[in-house]
């Protein structure tokens, strides 16, 4: 005897892989859905549909954007456009923490995640490439690495580091105030608000 439908055993599969999500929230999550098809899993589907095929990946600096124009985060198609400062972060959830404290205001390169075999994560998905382009391009004067204080975090922050070692750019890192192993966005604002502030060197020009 079947305890439960194909259909609903891949909804909540799929729902279990979201982040902080284990087998009973997304069991619940799946059942609320389902009791709320009309107002609520119909627009949904709906808007993960329009999301999936509107919202891309900047191949430049890793924001998002969307398919009918040009990146709107970052300005990306201004290459020729100097800016002294490029803060790196893992992710676009570590962009917002980071604009939250109000003491960066400048221009980021998003990542999409960290140096990771298992994850399938390597300099390409990461637009290392992109990176050493924007800084050259751009006249970066300082590059901010705003990696997690996790092991993935910092082995990602010291293969940038070497990736831009023979340009002329300062590079600094997050410092004072993050705590070891911890991730970027889960960060309090005055912790993280210490943490840019008293960034270290990593290396001068």
């Amino acid at each position: 005897m079947k305890l439960i439908e194909p259909a609903l055993d891949n909804l909540i599969s799929l729902i279990s892989r979201l982040p902080g999500l284990g087998p009973k929230s997304a069991r619940r999550i799946a059942l609320y859905l389902l009791k709320n098809k009309n107002n609520l899993m119909k627009p949904l589907a709906e808007t993960l549909s329009i999301a999936h095929s509107k919202i891309l990946r900047c191949n430049i600096c890793g924001g998002i954007k969307s398919l009918d124009v040009s990146c709107t985060i970052q300005k990306c198609e201004y290459l020729s456009n100097s800016y002294d400062q490029l803060c790196i972060v893992e992710n676009i959830a570590d962009m917002w923490a980071m604009e939250a404290t109000n003491i960066y205001k400048g221009h980021y390169h998003i990542l999409g995640g960290t140096l990771s075999a298992l994850n399938g994560s390597d300099p390409a998905t990461l637009l290392i490439n992109s990176l050493i382009e924007r800084v050259k391009k751009n006249n970066v004067k300082e590059v901010i690495i705003a990696t997690s204080a996790t092991i993935e975090g910092q082995t990602t922050a010291h293969y940038i580091h070497d990736s831009l070692k023979g340009l002329k750019v300062k590079i600094t890192k997050l410092a004072h105030g993050l705590p070891v192993g911890s991730e970027i966005e889960y960060l309090d604002d005055g912790t993280l608000f210490s943490a840019f502030k008293y960034r270290n060197s990593v290396s001068e020009k």
